[in-house]
């Protein structure tokens, strides 16, 4: 009887391998030992940032939401308080849109979200900032910007 020896399949294995590896820097894409090493941990990495990317994407979206919150007067922890009290179930993705795209409804939201906390924003309530209170410079220069826009000092 004839000794079996498997190499035709492993001819197959490895071509398949550096037809995966094709366009890899150096000996990555031409020699079978660093190309199989490289194409494993290409399959681990983009298993891994596949997962990360959704992570990060929905950082991106609470970014975006905080900013159009924040010139809304209403902090975003306090905005999405309000949401989940009125059961607007909007997902991150879709509230981002929203405050790019749709501004006037973005606007809104964040009033029925005020509504439904029970708490009045920023712009309605005049209360001095945190870091206004440590520097007195910038507490002057938001009571004069106030005052500005009450008509009080000319410009």
């Amino acid at each position: 009887m004839t000794r079996v020896t498997n190499g035709v399949a492993t001819r197959k294995r490895r071509k398949r391998i550096l037809k995966q590896t094709r366009g890899y820097f150096g000996n990555k894409s031409r020699l079978f030992r660093y190309a199989n090493d490289a194409y494993w941990r290409a399959g681990a990495y983009a298993f891994r940032d596949r997962r990360k990317k959704k992570g990060e994407f929905r950082r991106l979206w609470i970014v975006r939401i905080n900013a159009a919150c924040r010139a809304a007067g209403v902090s975003y922890s306090r905005f999405i308080n309000g949401l989940k009290k009125c059961s607007i179930e909007l997902d991150r993705k879709q509230l981002s849109e929203l405050a790019i795209r749709n501004e006037e409804g973005f606007k809104a939201l964040i009033a029925q979200a005020l509504k439904a906390c029970g708490t009045a924003s920023k712009a309605d309530v005049a209360a001095p900032s945190k870091s206004a209170a440590k520097n007195p410079a910038k507490k002057t220069a938001k009571l004069s910007a106030e005052k500005v826009e009450a008509g009080d000092i000319s410009a």
